[in-house]
């Protein structure tokens, strides 16, 4: 079987995406005889071929200057590589002008188009539309963005959602298709244990403080200027308490670096691709705090609990399932003062035991191999389908 992964919503730098992509990679050369193609933007057009993974950029420019994700524009030249390479099965990762550019290529080359809802994008950003624009400029952009994905996802032969909340509401708004499909964690890599690469020393953090962890990007849809000045609440209540840590980069890198100089003891890294490394972080951590309220699943969170290391973030998003101790002490609301009461409650209790209980629920129900054999039951599925459609004379399943 070979594979195809095609996204905008890719960098060399992380991100949730990239992260499932890499262990998707992992899977297929560990545990199957399959192929693997990446269609991600990039520098230049480009294919490179690693044994049974190929990686084909196309040639796009960068969103902004200081922006780690790039827009993929030239459709001609990624539906020329496609034809080219004769995947099985494409899954797209795009829900714009990609997405619906990859239906067409399923339909030329007559193979199964899979969609994965990985971010519902109208949530995230209807809520600016609200706070500027009013609640029946919201209520109309809505409208359309429902009749939008319906329209798009109903096109795919199936659409993954990894949180069961969102797929009941995607098919209360008309998707037909659509599978829960959670993510998943390296097990293996994130697990509980004494770091092995680095220490609180090494990053300037006292062995007294409780050391608060976040990791991801600094970006308006992640809330992150909510954990800024949470950070800095905090920092104000008790200055010799806590320790903080931020691995990560984007928009919101300026308020960071001119917040960080006043909290004391603060380590910040804006990259981290070293799945060992980054295991380390949670296992220095007390309590990662996760500011999101728009996440679909919360991929980082997970790997934090499989670490042993609890979460604290603000209750309300399709992450809270995916929370398995302490979610009762979270926020109810969306400000740093309410944050920070969170991290202290969370603080007061047995840290160790909350993550002992979460671990144990990530390890028995997340790890990717368990997640990726669902995947692929339904990947063999519908090309089985798609084959078993053409021998009657059929021509294509949409």
């Amino acid at each position: 079987m070979k594979l195809c992964d095609a996204t905008q919503f890719y960098s060399e730098v992380g991100g949730g995406v990239g992260r499932y992509l890499k262990e998707k990679r992992s899977y297929i050369q560990n545990h199957t005889d399959d192929e693997h193609i990446l269609l991600v933007p990039g520098a230049r057009d480009e294919i490179i071929r690693e044994g049974r993974l190929t990686t084909c950029t196309i040639k796009s420019k960068r969103l902004n200057k200081t922006s780690r994700y790039r827009v993929l524009l030239n459709l001609g030249k990624a539906q020329d590589a496609l034809m080219e390479l004769k995947p099985d099965l494409i899954e797209s990762g795009d829900p714009y002008h990609l997405g619906w550019q990859l239906i067409h290529v399923g339909h030329l080359l007559r193979i199964p188009v899979v969609g994965f809802y990985h971010s519902h994008f109208p949530e995230a950003y209807l809520r600016t539309v609200k706070k500027y624009c009013g609640s029946w400029f919201q209520d109309v952009l809505l409208a359309y963005a429902e009749d939008y994905i319906t329209r798009l996802y109903n096109e795919f032969h199936a659409t993954l959602v990894p949180s069961e909340f969102l797929k009941q509401l995607l098919e209360e708004w008309g998707v037909s298709n659509a599978h829960y499909m959670h993510l998943g964690v390296d097990v293996s890599t994130f697990s509980p244990g004494a770091p092995q690469t680095l220490s609180r020393s090494q990053l300037g953090l006292g062995e007294d403080r409780k050391v608060l962890l976040y990791i991801g990007r600094l970006a308006g849809e992640k809330n992150t200027l909510t954990l800024l000045k949470t950070y800095e609440e905090l920092h104000r209540r008790d200055p010799d308490r806590y320790a903080f840590i931020i691995v990560g980069d984007g928009t919101h890198r300026s308020a960071l670096e001119e917040m960080k100089s006043r909290l004391g003891q603060f380590y910040w890294e804006p990259y981290c691709d070293d799945s060992q490394k980054l295991a380390d972080f949670y296992r220095i951590a007390d309590l990662f705090v996760h500011p999101g309220v728009h996440e679909t699943f919360g991929l980082v969170a997970l790997e934090s609990q499989a670490c042993h290391c609890p979460v604290a973030g603000i209750r309300g998003s399709y992450m809270d399932a995916n929370i398995f101790a302490g979610l009762e002490d979270w926020s109810g609301e969306n400000n740093p003062t309410a944050l920070a009461d969170a991290v202290e409650r969370l603080v007061m209790q047995d840290l160790n035991a909350l993550g002992n209980k979460a671990g144990e629920a990530v390890r028995k129900q997340f790890d990717w191999q368990i997640v990726f054999r669902r995947q692929w039951k339904l990947y063999e599925k519908l090309i089985e389908q798609q084959s078993e459609f053409q021998r009657h004379g059929g021509l294509y399943l949409k």
